[in-house]
């Protein structure tokens, strides 16, 4: 089943926590896709290849990193910084709650896609198939949302799942973590996004539960659409 979905596999971890090197000088791994991703560090055991990201890590085969190539480090600007603030600025009004812009479904999922480094088609895929788009469904299991969260899940991202922002948000977040959990496998990553994380390493991969087949093919060919 593996070899399945390695291809589909391969770009969503390429495209995955492409984040930004800033001023410092870090290297950047070449993997067997022809995707590069940046990363701070890299350490070998083996087999395995240790990708070091902010406070973080992703560990893959040693098969999918081609090789490193070593980061340029940004030029630092010399040109003195003049601030354009008059000395007693006048404050900004302040905007009441109901003034604030309210955001569709479809942009709180790109805007979720975007922080966390996913693909904006996959996290709206993820979202047709969970509730439609819709922000207050409630499954028949308790899983609420346009994410459909559990509360418990939920309470361990620190979020409200009755709040369509920091539903979203933590929903991207918590596929974010599958998929570094993974290596990137997509079908591993839905998979657990569906059935929960125990069931995937219990089968070693897609459990055999209909439910779960069908979810994670329905969005697998739905992101696929998109690309």
């Amino acid at each position: 089943m593996r070899q399945n979905y390695c291809i589909a596999s391969m770009r969503v971890l390429g495209l995955l926590l492409l984040l930004a090197a800033g001023a410092f000088a870090g290297e950047s791994a070449v993997l067997s896709s022809g995707s590069r991703l940046h990363v701070d560090r890299h350490e070998t055991d083996g087999t395995r290849i240790r990708l070091y990201t902010g406070s973080g890590y992703i560990e893959m085969d040693a098969a999918q990193v081609r090789g490193f190539e070593a980061d340029e480090p940004a030029p630092l600007s010399l040109a003195p910084v003049v601030s354009s603030v008059p000395p007693n600025p006048t404050p900004a009004p302040t905007l009441a709650p109901d003034a604030l812009p309210v955001l569709s479904p479809e942009q709180l999922a790109d805007r979720a896609a975007d922080k966390y480094g996913l693909p904006r088609k996959l996290v709206r895929s993820v979202i047709a198939a969970e509730s439609a788009f819709q922000p207050k469904a409630v499954s028949p299991k308790g899983a609420v949302g346009l994410m459909q969260l559990m509360p418990g899940t939920a309470a361990t991202l620190g979020a409200d799942p009755n709040d369509p922002v920091q539903n979203v948000d933590a929903g991207a977040r918590y596929l974010r973590d599958l998929l570094l959990k993974y290596d990137g496998f997509l079908w591993h990553a839905l998979a657990a996004y569906n059935a929960g994380p125990g069931a995937v390493e219990k089968y070693k991969g897609v459990p055999p539960y209909r439910e779960t087949i069908d979810y994670v093919k329905r969005i697998d060919s739905d992101y696929k659409k998109g690309n």
